[in-house]
């Protein structure tokens, strides 16, 4: 039952290896937003080669195997999951042919148009149940490419972010690009402060999931002898519940905090000190050249 705490996703891991680590936080924040924008309106090859990417950054990063392992296999799982569903989806038919002439005037004119169908397996009979036909076709094989790289591609960047970076960090690279906005009144420490908090309420969230999963499996609930309706009911109670203990723990939180006295530092205090070393400017540098070649790369080359 405790596999919420050996799949750490979203979690920072505190350590010296990687060089992941002494990137810029605002070079990552530009890599992320690289890897949650680019797929959109990109052709499969463009989705496939960012899930290569990120295979590659992964294994050349010498962040340790057991902290990436197991969440890249999850990850992986899931994606395969939601991307096979997505291949049997009917996407519906293809536009018919409209011809401004009448077919018969063409002479070698071929009527049947090129075959959608990629996979076509017949109706398989599981007891009294009949499953099909499962056809996959063209869009339907795209569809599941899309949302298996797309799943893959969003969940992994940012849990590469945020497993090499401290929360500080993140406040203060986010306050550096809210800057701006304090000019016209935004109130940027208090949401980056509001940042820091939900950041580390991660792994609360994640210790209430699993005591209400354990509480469950202690009581050995059968959610097949209990029915449909009284299992909806059960997994709504369980939802309720979570909200709850979520909400009584920040409230608890909230408490503590004004109790002791607590203010928010100002954002400059949490300034990386690694910005300021030689050795680690030009891994920066090179970093931001390489994002702006990706970039290039995605505008002449994306749409395939």
């Amino acid at each position: 039952m405790d596999w919420l705490r050996q799949v750490p996703i979203g979690q920072y891991v505190s350590g010296s290896s990687g060089w992941l680590r002494f990137l810029d936080p605002r070079l990552k924040f530009a890599w992320i937003l690289m890897f949650l924008l680019t797929p959109v309106l990109a052709g499969p090859f463009w989705r496939i080669g960012l899930v290569l990417t990120l295979f590659i950054l992964t294994f050349i990063s010498s962040i340790p195997r057991k902290v990436w392992s197991r969440s890249l296999l999850f990850l992986i799982f899931l994606a395969l999951i939601f991307g096979g569903l997505s291949l049997f989806l009917p996407t519906g038919n293809p536009i018919p042919l409209v011809f401004a002439r009448s077919p018969n005037e063409l002479e070698g004119l071929t009527l049947n148009g090129p075959s959608w169908e990629l996979l076509r397996i017949e109706p398989v009979h599981i007891g009294g149940m009949v499953l099909g036909p499962l056809v996959i076709a063209r869009r339907s094989a795209e569809l599941g490419i899309n949302t298996a790289t797309l799943i893959f591609t969003v969940i992994h960047s940012v849990n590469l972010m945020l497993i090499t970076t401290p929360p500080e960090e993140l406040v203060w690279a986010l306050s550096w690009f809210m800057a701006p906005l304090a000019y016209v009144g935004v109130p940027v420490d208090r949401i980056s402060f509001q940042l820091l908090l939900a950041l580390r309420f991660l792994p609360l969230v994640q210790e209430e999931l699993q005591n209400l999963l354990r509480s469950l499996a202690i009581r050995a609930v059968n959610l097949r002898a209990l029915g449909f309706k009284a299992s909806i009911g059960l997994l709504l109670s369980v939802g309720e519940r979570l909200i709850g203990n979520i909400l009584l723990r920040a409230e608890q939180g909230a408490d503590a905090l004004l109790v002791r006295g607590g203010y928010w530092l100002p954002s400059e205090q949490f300034q990386p000190d690694q910005l300021k070393r030689k050795p680690y400017r030009w891994l920066n540098v090179s970093s931001g050249i390489l994002l702006f070649l990706v970039l290039l790369l995605r505008k002449k080359y994306g749409e395939f």
